[in-house]
């Protein structure tokens, strides 16, 4: 099993998620985050005043998959998230050692 970690821009959220769910990933759980890379943020002026703003609003979306399922997954994010611009996000794989539904105590991949 691997844990696939993509920080994605907010406008590209419904894209990403309808990519996912065509490719057959059945569950997900998505956060507002907030963070900054190579954009570095921006400055705005709000009543007058300038201001720094370093941590930029970002979706993070994470999915437990079966190995078979990894390289579709991240192929549909990829394709679905990129607009060719710096802040785009990025995409983390991991291993995952073991996965347990709490409602009947499944183990493994039959516990996705």
């Amino acid at each position: 099993m691997i844990k696939v970690e993509a920080i994605v821009r907010p406008s590209q959220l419904e894209a990403v998620k309808t990519a996912l769910i065509d490719v057959g990933v059945d569950g997900m759980t998505i956060s507002d985050v907030r963070g900054h890379g190579r954009q570095k943020g921006h400055t705005e002026v709000y009543r007058g005043r300038e201001y720094t703003v370093d941590l930029l609003p970002k979706n993070k979306i994470e999915l437990v998959l079966r190995d078979d399922q990894v390289e579709e997954a991240v192929n549909a994010i990829l394709k679905a998230a990129a607009t060719g611009k710096i802040g785009d996000g990025k995409i983390f794989l991991s291993k995952v050692d073991d996965a347990i539904r709490i409602r009947n105590q499944e183990r493994g991949v039959a516990a996705l």
